[in-house]
């Protein structure tokens, strides 16, 4: 009679945690992936648009600022005036609608010849499949919550501020070298079989479920952003859309263009108050957004961090302001009067903010590469609450 192997118990409460563990950590990994590949598209997203589109949306306030003064000029109904003052006060001088059309005739090759070479636009990061999988498989891995070890969850921390910084980039190569450089780590979550297993798993489902409904918010905030219903418009082309919004643009400034020349009869439109002509024709509608690598500002330069606040707490520099973009208009009172070098993530959402203040009488300037570019060059630095500071 042989000998029976006796079967491994297996406490059911602990197996069921095991499972639902397993799939709130997939859930939450897929989501979490999901998430800052939506942020980082926003943020490059908005920075090709406010550099292509801006000179166009600020021409037509322009053009409906001269078609609502024509309209005064010729009623003289206080309404009418009241209008054209709010229209003036709301621009600023811009060049001759004529250079657009023939910026624009250029850049497509509208007359027969060969369009001379775009100006290179920003570098969109769009991180892959690729980087996307070893993305998840390295924050599964190496996340702070697997440990219960104050110094494992230090060092934890400070390795996925590595890998966020090479996913914010889309770095496919580097985010392989990161996951091979883990694979000889040690887990530092219990064994199967220790005692403070089950307790392990009770804290780490309630944590996941806590993060998957947070994920799951911040995504729904994105979407509803004006540049995140913008880019679920073409997602997989929004370089055609944007071209699509030019033409768009373009054919209702010369709409604007035909009313303001039938108000004033046969008067040449766009001269901008006397302006020399060939100097206007000279000026670009297509100027960059004032802007400053992060190594380059000044150790006492006033600083606006316009990121949310998960962001702001993670890691922001000391001493900055903390405004978040969507509050920037009512609380623009609150801002110094001095030179304001604006900072996010990587620099989309703080160039929409400096293209708001140039165009309000402010002196500011993006900081290209946001945060992650602060931190690459070693600018300092705190966290909230005395955490290690980093970039989220």
């Amino acid at each position: 009679m042989s000998a029976q192997i006796p079967v491994r118990w297996t406490d059911p409460e602990q197996q069921e945690l095991e499972e639902r563990v397993a799939a709130a950590e997939l859930a939450w990994l897929t989501m979490d992936v999901d998430v800052r590949t939506l942020r980082v598209e926003i943020d490059n997203f908005a920075l090709i648009h406010h550099q292509l589109l801006g000179p166009l949306y600020a021409r037509l306030d322009e053009l409906d600022a001269l078609v609502a003064e024509a309209v005064a000029a010729r009623t003289g109904d206080p309404e009418d005036l009241r209008q054209a003052h709010e229209a003036r006060r709301r621009v600023d001088e811009l060049p001759d609608l004529d250079a657009l059309f023939d910026t624009f005739r250029e850049q497509s090759g509208a007359d027969g010849e060969d369009a001379p070479p775009p100006p290179a636009a920003p570098a969109r990061v769009r991180p892959g499949r690729d980087a996307q999988r070893v993305y998840r498989e390295l924050v599964r891995r190496a996340h702070p919550d697997l440990s219960t070890d104050p110094d494992e969850q230090e060092r934890r921390a400070a390795f996925l501020i590595r890998v966020n910084e090479a996913y914010a980039y889309g770095d496919t190569a580097a985010l392989e070298a990161l996951a091979t450089e883990w694979s000889t780590a040690p887990e530092a979550a219990p064994a199967l079989d220790s005692p403070d297993r089950l307790g392990w798993l009770r804290r780490r489902l309630e944590w996941l479920t806590g993060r998957i409904g947070e994920l799951a918010a911040e995504q729904v905030r994105l979407e509803r952003t004006a540049m995140g219903e913008l880019l679920a418009l073409a997602p997989q082309d929004p370089d055609q859309l944007l071209a699509e919004l030019a033409e768009q643009l373009l054919a209702k400034a010369a709409d604007q263009q035909a009313e303001l020349e039938r108000l004033l009869g046969t008067a040449p439109v766009g001269d901008n108050g006397g302006a020399d002509h060939d100097a206007q024709e000279n000026q670009t509608m297509f100027a960059q957004i004032p802007s400053i690598d992060a190594a380059s500002v000044p150790a006492d330069a006033a600083l606006l961090d316009v990121r949310e606040q998960d962001e702001w707490d993670a890691g922001h520099v000391d001493g900055a302001l903390h405004i978040p973009i969507g509050q920037v208009v009512a609380r623009i009172g609150e801002l110094p009067d001095e030179k304001l070098y604006v900072l996010c993530r990587v620099g989309g959402r703080s160039a929409q903010v400096v293209q708001y203040l140039v165009q309000n009488g402010r002196d500011a300037v993006n900081v290209d590469g946001g945060m992650f570019a602060w931190d690459g060059a070693g600018r300092p630095m705190v966290g909230g609450a005395g955490q290690d500071a980093f970039v989220l």
